[in-house]
């Protein structure tokens, strides 16, 4: 037999199927170790085959299947295909999507431990040998427990009955399991009618994507989980996709509650182990939910009965690694094999989704009220214009300071959100105007104030404090901007006895850092949680009364046509904190910019008005009606990326000229962020139609190589910087 195999090199010059003599046992799908060039590789098998155009003397046979049963399976193998042809990428790169990165380099595997039990029939012990004794009683009580903690708790006792005959030991496959103490309670809610409507009209639709628009606390995760519950009765699987690491335990912890062992969790987070074993679990069928971030979307599940993407607004669903897939992309592929629904779900659905559904080609579910009837918190805009007139140089406005204190003094909890780390957004010297910047990077630093250094938020390069002003010499050394750390460090000074907890990038390090701080906060063992994005999504808490956003201006002047729709979305889903149980919700909402018709929206909940503002925007110019492309050519070498733009742009011009109708807008420049990691970054921005030659776009960026410069296509970018 003939075996089609990719080689697992993701180099175009290689990119292409390459046949070896296999046996008849081998599956596509499988893993396999192959002689290639004057060394060996490792290959995925595409297809078997009975014969093959190479002569059989030239035909080189496979080493070695590297496991038992094929790693991908025919769903991945078809969606593998699709996606190359889709983002124009090498198909080893597409292939290792489906993959952990461990396991293709061998630096994982299956784990085993020891287990002792003890052995039928009478046996006797000494009275004298007393940790025997302990030993086998304890074994009685038990059954069976792990020998490296018997040899830890009985000593020399363990090998002492096992020569004897009396404790026998098997060793085993465990699994590693993440987050092990994480469960929630089982209870099934009652469906409310509107929820009621809802899952019957998404199991009833003849369209494949259904958008769920519910409003912040309406209950559309017990929507998801009976959709789920619905597909598990007829032995099918379901993928669940959330935005943020942070959010997946939360999840986790509802659908163990309700599913047990068959959900799994699939993130960057875990380690290698976890990541492998929960995997495996979903490959071998044991596990039957997958859970995760963007990546989850390649979990290798088999008969998918619904796919859901939670918030399905958020920037994280784009990849900013090549192959750069847009998660809906992968995901309606996935529905369209299995015939299932793929279900999208916000409280702030993004303007193209939200317009696909009001066109029809999306069945649009809506559920307008929070499950308990309670109404959505009141929003007060304060004009912080005023604040600084009143010479109140805190990040904190009266308002918001009575309002923490009331809310500390009734034993509520409260959430200020700042979409800024660290203490200050910029270090600048007062006399000649110099910015403390990174040399890696063209951006400014921000201050640490806890390490008293300056970090570097896009390449983690770290650098000491300025004494002193490298410019001119000056002492003077200011701030400019507030960081969640300097508002903690405020909050200490106004109200010394609240628990504070802070959540950002800098504290929530590891696979269980999220997790934790948020359990603290659910636990009640903190009064005030300070964050940035990551609080503002999906997290339910009952004592939180109050919202505070410090700075609800700063995403709205980003140089990029969502930075009014991004704005809307965060206030909305922060404000959604608030009031989720019994007690009425309060929001705080600062600004210098009180008359701007995003925050009016926002403060309003008023997500129709929002959408037609934005919708009017952006007719005929921008997405949905229009497709932003950007190519970027990023080098190490000034010199040679300004070549290869030239070279580049040249030959997308020509593509251009032919159908300049196309084409809204076409210009080559030097990236908004000129240099990030020491690599030189320009683009080729484009904003096309309907019909654009976008497989020519592909073909000549793939086709374009250089020594220190590559060069990539984004579609809609969720970061234009």
């Amino acid at each position: 037999m003939i075996a089609e195999v990719i080689v697992d090199i993701a180099h175009s010059d290689v990119d292409k199927i390459f046949d070896y003599a296999c046996d008849d046992r081998l599956q596509a799908g499988t893993r396999v170790a192959v002689p290639f060039g004057r060394g060996a590789a490792t290959g995925f098998v595409m297809r078997v085959k009975e014969s093959s155009d190479v002569p059989p003397e030239k035909l080189k046979k496979i080493y070695r299947a590297e496991e038992e049963e094929p790693a991908l399976n025919a769903e991945c193998l078809c969606l593998a295909e699709k996606i190359k042809n889709r983002y124009r990428c090498p198909m080893a790169l597409v292939l290792r999507l489906f993959l952990p990165a461990e396991m293709r380099t061998g630096r994982v595997g299956e784990a085993s431990r020891s287990f002792a039990r003890l052995a039928e029939g009478p046996f006797e012990i000494s009275p004298r040998a007393k940790q025997q004794l302990s030993l086998v009683d304890f074994l009685r009580d038990n059954r069976e427990a792990d020998t490296a903690f018997l040899r830890n708790r009985f000593g020399g006792a363990l090998k002492a009955l096992i020569d004897k005959g009396i404790v026998l030991v098997e060793r085993r496959r465990v699994f590693r399991d993440p987050y092990r103490g994480v469960a929630g309670e089982g209870t099934e809610h009652t469906l409310t009618p509107a929820q009621e409507g809802a899952v019957r009209t998404i199991e009833s639709t003849d369209k494949t994507v259904a958008l769920l628009h519910g409003v912040t606390g309406s209950g559309k995760t017990e929507v998801y989980l009976r959709l789920i519950a619905g597909q598990l009765e007829k032995g099918k699987t379901a993928i669940f996709l959330v935005p943020e690491i942070s959010l997946t335990p939360q999840m986790l912890s509802q659908l163990r509650a309700r599913f047990g062992s068959l959900a799994a969790i699939l993130h960057s987070g875990l380690s290698a182990g976890e990541r492998f074993d929960e995997w495996r679990r979903l490959r071998e069928g044991s596990a039957r939910i997958a859970i995760g971030a963007r990546s989850a979307v390649f979990a290798p599940v088999e008969n998918v009965g619904v796919i859901v993407i939670d918030e399905e607004h958020d920037g994280s669903y784009s990849s900013e690694n090549a192959p750069r897939y847009n998660t809906f992309d992968i995901a309606l592929l996935r529905a369209n094999y299995n015939h299932c629904k793929l279900v999208l779900g916000s409280a702030t659905p993004s303007v193209e989704a939200y317009k696909r559904a009001m066109d029809g080609e999306f069945e649009l579910v809506r559920l307008p009220e929070r499950i308990n009837r309670r109404p959505l918190p009141e929003v007060e805009l304060v004009d912080m214009r005023r604040e600084v007139r009143r010479g109140n140089p805190s990040p904190f406005s009266v308002v918001l300071r009575e309002r923490l204190r009331s809310c500390l003094d009734s034993g509520n909890q409260a959430i200020l959100f700042l979409n800024r780390r660290g203490y200050s957004q910029t270090v600048l010297c007062r006399d000649c105007g110099y910015v403390a910047k990174c040399e890696h990077c063209d951006v400014a630093l921000t201050y640490h104030s806890e390490e008293n250094c300056l970090k570097c938020h896009y390449c983690g390069a770290r650098y000491h404090m300025l004494e002193g002003c490298p410019s001119c010499g000056s002492v003077h050394i200011g701030y400019v901007g507030t960081g969640t750390q300097r508002v903690v460090g405020e909050l200490k000074k106004l109200y010394p006895s609240a628990r504070i907890l802070r959540m950002d990038n800098d504290t929530t390090s590891g696979k269980e850092g999220h997790y934790k701080i948020l359990k603290q906060f659910a636990d009640r063992q903190a009064d005030i949680l300070v964050g940035t994005q990551m609080v503002a999504k999906g997290h339910d808490f009952p004592s939180v009364t109050l919202v505070g956003i410090l700075d609800a201006d700063m995403s709205l002047h980003f140089p990029d046509y969502r930075s009014g729709e991004r704005t809307f979305q965060l206030v909305t889903q922060v404000a959604g904190r608030s009031g989720r149980a019994q007690e009425r919700g309060e929001v705080v909402l600062q600004t210098y910019e009180p008359e701007n018709s995003i925050l009016r929206f926002a403060a309003k909940y008023d997500y129709e008005g929002f959408y037609e503002h934005e919708i009017a925007i952006r007719a005929g110019m921008f997405p949905p009606y229009a497709k932003i492309v950007r190519v970027m050519v990023v080098g190490e070498d000034e010199k040679e990326a300004l070549a290869a733009l030239r070279e580049v742009f040249g030959k997308l011009e020509a593509v251009y000229a032919k159908q300049p109708e196309k084409f809204l807008f076409f210009n080559k420049m030097h990236s908004p962020i000129k240099r990030i990691k020491e690599k030189f970054r320009y683009q080729v921005l484009m904003r096309i139609t309907d019909g654009a030659p976008l497989r020519e776009i592909y073909a000549i960026c793939s086709a374009a190589s250089y020594k220190k410069t590559i060069v990539y296509v984004e579609e809609n970018p969720s970061n234009l910087s």
